[in-house]
Formats: structure tokens, sequence, C-alpha cells
């Protein structure tokens, strides 16, 4: 827990300190004057003036802030933030959420460099569906969906998290020997099912879950039962229930008897499968496989997965909108130490290689978010001092600056009412 808390503690205020490097720097560019750069919140341990400039080093090792000369009050001078010109505001607000981008684009290089790019590449075809059919096969590098471009492999499942199935046909461009092809996939599929799930590996066939509405259930069939016989035939293994259903596929209102284990207890319960309809490609492409590359395609796929996150967010934010996920479903600072440990706890058995991977990838997602949020029209963040600026350069004069300060006044109390409730979930998930 501690080196979770930590780690948290690390990446945020990298992500932060990044953010307020972005507006000093713009600042300083445009002539307008740093009050004090700090890195770190509460008392200074160490500080020290150059320039005009404070740089302070402060007591509690989380996040920074870059205070400029009349930022937040009617100081006219001449390196004040207000005498400038609305173009070099503009250029000093989105300084902050510029170097998150960069920030994000950096790391993605050295997670690239050492873990490879995700290439939308199949993997593997499931015989009988959407994809087998269209003609597709594993090794085929997918181009695009539906004239949507696919650049990174998880760009389809983001695809499809925007554009869900329908049963609607579906055109599938992909290359192959270096040739292009298009194909039209039905994703529809029909099957049948008994109502349970299980890991296909070379551990005993272990129940991991069971759909209550269906028959297994009800027969009394329970998550942690070990399968050991389907129909009398003996089943060691997961790999070995796989093979027996591919050799014995399910079939209408014909039952299947499995021969269960629990506790040392052996039972039996006989099921009657029942049809299952959804819509799937047939086909993995957008698993978490890596590729090595080099240096250029490095670099490429790393503004790609700028992009990615990128889309990620503002699709997040438009399900968050549209009553797909609530407001339950944001984190804060607790929520970020518990998601860094899951992290952690996830990686450690790889080694730390993958442990520092995991939190470096996980730090991309968290600094592309904080550069994107900060550019929403909302008072008090980045995004709502850009809209007070446009309105001027719209206008030809500044909004007063007493009107604009009670509207960021404002956002500051909702934001701060916002980060109470999101704190307290953070808390009840993890109590819970």
């Amino acid at each position: 827990m501690i080196l979770s808390i930590v780690l948290a503690i690390l990446v945020c205020s990298l992500l932060v300190v990044s953010h307020e490097f972005g507006h000093f720097l713009l600042a300083k560019k445009n002539g307008i004057g740093v009050v004090e750069f700090s890195v770190g919140m509460g008392p200074r341990i160490i500080s020290g003036v150059k320039n005009g400039t404070r740089y302070s080093l402060k007591a509690i090792p989380f996040g920074g802030s870059c205070q400029m000369v009349g930022e937040d009050d009617d100081d006219d001078s001449d390196d004040s933030f207000n005498s400038k010109s609305p173009f070099a505001r503009l250029a000093v607000v989105v300084g902050g959420p510029l170097f998150n981008f960069i920030l994000a684009f950096l790391m993605s290089v050295v997670v690239l460099s050492l873990a490879g790019v995700n290439e939308p590449r199949v993997y593997y075809i499931n015989e009988g569906y959407g994809a087998d059919l269209a003609g597709l096969e594993e090794g085929d590098l997918i181009k695009s969906v539906n004239g949507h471009k696919i650049v990174l492999g998880r760009d389809i499942e983001l695809y499809f998290l925007n554009h869900p199935m329908d049963g609607s046909p579906i055109t599938i461009e992909y290359e192959r020997d270096g040739e292009t092809y298009t194909t039209t996939l039905d994703p529809s599929y029909e099957a049948y099912m008994t109502g349970f799930t299980y890991y296909s590996s070379d551990d005993p066939a272990e129940i991991t879950e069971v759909n209550q509405e269906l028959d297994m259930a009800k027969k009394g069939a329970q998550a942690g039962d070990v399968i050991t016989a389907v129909d009398g035939t003996a089943i060691a293994s997961g790999a070995e229930l796989s093979a027996y259903f591919e050799a014995h596929p399910l079939e209408k209102d014909t039952p299947v008897t499995f021969t269960l284990e629990r506790e040392g207890t052996a039972f039996e319960v006989t099921v009657t499968p029942a049809i299952y309809k959804a819509n799937t490609l047939g086909m993995e492409a957008y698993a978490y496989r890596n590729k090595e590359a080099g240096a250029l395609s490095v670099i490429k796929n790393s503004f790609s997965e700028v992009r990615y996150w990128m889309s990620y967010t503002f699709t997040s934010l438009k399900m968050l909108f549209t009553g797909q996920a609530g407001v339950d479903d944001l984190s804060g600072p607790v929520g970020i130490v518990n998601m860094v440990g899951q992290v952690v706890e996830q990686s450690r058995a790889d080694g730390a290689l993958y442990v520092f991977l995991n939190i470096l990838n996980f730090s991309i997602l968290l600094s592309v978010n904080l550069g994107v949020l900060n550019l929403l029209p909302i008072p008090a963040l980045d995004g709502g001092r850009l809209v007070f600026i446009l309105i001027e350069l719209i206008r030809g004069k500044p909004v007063p600056r007493e009107k604009e300060g009670m509207v960021h006044a404002v956002g500051i109390i909702l934001l701060m009412a916002l980060m109470v409730f999101v704190l307290f979930n953070d808390v009840m998930r993890i109590v819970g």
C-alpha cells in the first residue's frame, strides 16, 4: 500500500508539475512575470529567487503551481498577465494542457521502445463466425472499419465503443501480403449455451461464473464447482472441456449431463442448452499484443497513442453526459492510488520492468486526461479562461474582470464540491 501511495504521488506530481511548467514557459516567452514556480504544496523547504521569479520546493510532495503577475487581480503593470494581448494570454493558458500532451508523447516513446507497438493485426479467428466467413485470416492487418481508419489494435475496440454492433454488415479493409482487400462481415451470431464460464487451461475445469437466469444455476451449479465429466466422458482440465465442446457442439433440446465436484462431493446436473444471440466480429485483433518496431515506427505510433487516449477521454465524457456512465464512475486521488495499487499487484509477478511499463502506460492515460479536462469550457479551468479570451477576441474588448472573477469563483466552488463527492465515492468503493 505504501508503494502504491508513493507511486501515485510521484505520478500525479509529475503530471501537475509538467502542466504548470507549460504555463511557466509560455508566460516567460510572452514577457509575463512569474512570481513563483513551485514543486509541491504547503510550506517552502528550499527556495531561491532568480530573474524576478521565486523557485520553491515545498513540504507536501504533491502537485505544483505557477503564480503569474496579475493573473487573478487588477495589476496592469507591463509584465502582468492582463496587460498582454489576447493571443499571448491564449498561448499561456493552452501551454499547460499542451505540455501534458507532450509528456504523454514522451512517455509513449519510452513504453513503445521497450514493449513494442500495438498493431491491429489479426491473431485469432473463431471458426464459423463472421470474420471467418468473410475470408479474414490470422496475420491480416486491419486498415479500416466502416471507413474509419485503424492505426492501433485498440482503435477497433474504441470504434465499437462509439458505434455498438447492431447486426448491420461491417465493412473491413485489410492488408495481406502487401495487397489491400475489402470484405463485408456479418456480426450476427447464434449459438447454444448452458450458462457458465470457465478457463480453457491445463487446470481443473472450475466454473468461474454461473448465469443465474439459465438452467445451470437453476439446477444448483455454483461458481467454484469443478466439472469432472460431461455425459459420462471424464474431463481433467479446462482445455479438455473446450476440446469436448468442440467435438460435441451443444444442440437445441438436447440435454447435457455434467458431473460436478464441490468440497469433495460429486453430484450430477442435467441441463437443456438455451439459444444465445449476439453480435461479434469473431476475431481477435485488438488485445494488448505488441510488436517490436524501429525508431520511426515508435515515434509515429507514439503520436497515435496520444491521439487514441484523447479519443478515449472524449468517448468517456460522451458516455458520462449521455448517461452510459455515471458520476459514480469518476475517480479522484484515492481512486488513483487504488488503481496504481492494482497495476502494481497485477504486474509484480512479471518483474520490475513490467511494473514500470504499466505504471508509465497508466500515466499516459492520466496525462492526456488532465490535458483534455483542463481544456473543457468549465469556469476556473484553463478551458474556462479560454472562453473569456475568445469572447474578448469576438467583442474586441475584455469581459469586466469582476464578472469573470465571479464566474471563476463559482466554478471553483462547484469543482470543490465535485472533488468532495468523488473522494467520498472513492473511499466507499474501497471500504465496500
